[in-house]
């Protein structure tokens, strides 16, 4: 009989949360392809920055509501008066830099996007089109950022977008698959093992 769900190991960090543990056996470390998903991912990702992710997780779908199903061009089009409103939201992170910095990223976003065909093309070139499939004894070991996520971040920067340092970016890369970094004790990493994305 398979292992129940209570008795799966799982990298340490998931903890016993049930939206952390469904974000972690779900989520996490799963090939993203998908423009919209890794636009949600960017932007949440620098939302957390300060913050915990359990917080991000907790005001997702408020997140997805509010900006319109992470569409970058909707986004793009917020006005100020918009951003105000925002920033009186308590579903959200009530962070000015933050709420303004989606806006103007969404608009680099698009700008990515009508280069490369995909921002995904874009992004998934900084692995070589990959997952890179990490093998992490503890979760001490997993790094903050690397040189990919450097290189990843100044090139965002670049372009003129905001909260995308190299452990955001890092950060970003774990979470939609572009780097499987499970630990290796964690039956998602053998499971994401060379999984394509979707």
């Amino acid at each position: 009989m398979p292992p129940k769900p209570q008795e799966k190991k799982r990298c340490r960090w998931a903890g016993s949360d049930p939206l952390y543990v469904a974000y972690h056996d779900l989520e996490w470390g799963v090939p993203v392809r998908r423009d919209r998903k890794l636009f949600e991912m960017l932007t949440l990702e620098g939302a957390q920055a300060g913050l915990s992710w359990i917080t991000i997780l907790k005001k997702r779908s408020h997140y997805r509501k509010v900006f319109c199903g992470f569409d970058a061009a909707k986004v793009t089009r917020f006005d100020r008066r918009k951003i105000e409103r925002l920033l009186e939201d308590s579903g959200i992170v009530r962070n000015r830099a933050k709420v303004e910095s989606t806006v103007q990223n969404a608009g680099i976003f698009l700008d990515i996007r009508e280069e490369f065909g995909t921002f995904g093309r874009f992004c998934w070139e900084f692995v070589g089109g990959e997952p890179r499939v990490n093998r992490w004894r503890s979760l001490k070991s997993v790094p903050a950022e690397t040189a990919e996520s450097k290189a990843l971040s100044k090139e965002l920067k670049r372009r003129g977008m905001r909260f995308v340092g190299p452990t955001i970016c890092y950060a970003f890369m774990q979470s939609i698959g572009m780097v499987n970094d499970h630990t290796v004790d964690c039956f998602r990493h053998a499971e994401l093992g060379g999984r394509q994305g979707r």
